[in-house]
């Protein structure tokens, strides 16, 4: 009997309510609310229910329309921790609004400029096998900016998405230092298009790391073709005094010799089962062939000499060097530098058919 007069009881209570003016929705906006807080109350969460943002809009919107007065009654879920922690959170956000400076910002040194940021990301961007030390070089070398490699690294990590031993000089290095006239002789092999075997003579100095020129020849090399490609190489250039080969049976042959003494040139051989002592050629070799004929085709050994001698340009006279603290090879030659760039005003210089770009002043 009495459940039977409180049900009769709350009948009247919302049949008046909903004789008042917007009754009606207050009464379907707390039946809803009553009935989606029961939805989230049987799920099976033992602690507090994580209501997802389309619980948290309809309740919402529920305590919009329904009455304030029945806001204590119906909001069953909020808890006294909730709302304390939401008037801590209040709280903090009053002082932060009322202290904090108007500027924001961290504190600290400032990071590195958008022109600079721009101008590294492209700098990867156009030549992809370029590192973080060549890159901070390159850079330094074209804008007059002081650069540390890892900035760059930090810049790239952040900014960049690619597209889908023993320390201590060798003695050649001791040796170039002390002798501005050593040069370095070696010789390597590469393919054509038409898988024709070209041999090639590469000659540098030691002291100034650059190249002095290239040799090419097909496949069949003796005594004669040696000094052919060597004599090739360092046509209408100087003689050096000294110049250091491997123990290569190619630079044993008399015609070899022959051409050295009347060249006037000593030679030095490299120690046996030493690779350290031939370490600058053969990273020059190295260089070659990763940089530049493992991404180029050539048809003929015309279309290949060309092309030596681009890189050839591009090496000596645009290509930072590590080992010459960030100059080029031309610079340490004598030739003056490079006018220093503006990171709001440049452009990109192409070599090589646009397999290299570096940045130059506009």
């Amino acid at each position: 009997m009495r459940e039977l007069f409180i049900l009769i009881t709350h009948l009247l209570t919302t049949v008046a309510k909903l004789a008042r003016p917007g009754g009606l929705g207050k009464v379907a906006a707390e039946s809803v609310a009553l009935k989606h807080q029961l939805l989230i109350m049987k799920r099976g969460r033992r602690r507090a229910p994580m209501l997802s943002p389309w619980d948290r809009l309809l309740l919402g919107i529920c305590t919009l329309l329904a009455s304030p007065r029945r806001l204590s009654k119906i909001a069953v879920i909020l808890k006294p921790s909730t709302l304390l922690r939401f008037h801590q959170v209040l709280v903090k956000r009053k002082y932060r609004l009322l202290y904090s400076p108007k500027k924001r910002g961290r504190p600290g040194p400032k990071g590195p400029s958008k022109e600079l940021i721009r101008a590294v990301v492209e700098m990867k961007r156009r030549n992809p096998r370029f590192g973080c030390r060549k890159i901070a070089e390159q850079i330094s070398m074209a804008f007059g900016i002081e650069l540390h490699r890892d900035v760059v690294h930090r810049i790239l990590l952040r900014f960049y998405s690619p597209v889908s031993g023993n320390d201590g000089p060798s003695w050649l290095t001791v040796i170039g230092h002390a002798k501005d006239s050593l040069w370095s002789v070696d010789l390597f092999r590469c393919e054509s298009i038409l898988l024709k075997s070209y041999w090639i003579t590469v000659v540098m100095d030691v002291f100034t790391r650059r190249i002095i020129g290239f040799g090419v020849a097909l496949a069949i090399v003796d005594g004669p073709a040696v000094c052919r490609m060597f004599n090739t190489a360092i046509a209408s250039q100087r003689p050096p005094k000294y110049l250091s080969s491997d123990n290569d049976p190619l630079f044993r042959f008399h015609r070899w010799l022959a051409n050295l003494r009347v060249l006037q040139v000593d030679e030095i051989k490299a120690i046996p089962c030493a690779p350290r002592s031939q370490a600058l050629v053969e990273r020059l070799i190295g260089t070659v062939q990763r940089e530049y004929l493992d991404r180029t085709l050539f048809w003929n050994q015309a279309d290949l000499e060309q092309k030596l001698e681009q890189y050839k340009v591009y090496y000596n006279q645009h290509r930072c060097h590590t080992g010459l603290s960030g100059i080029t090879p031309a610079e340490r030659n004598g030739a003056p530098p490079h006018s220093v760039a503006r990171l709001t005003s440049y452009r990109w210089r192409r070599h090589c058919h646009s397999l290299f770009q570096t940045p130059i002043a506009a």
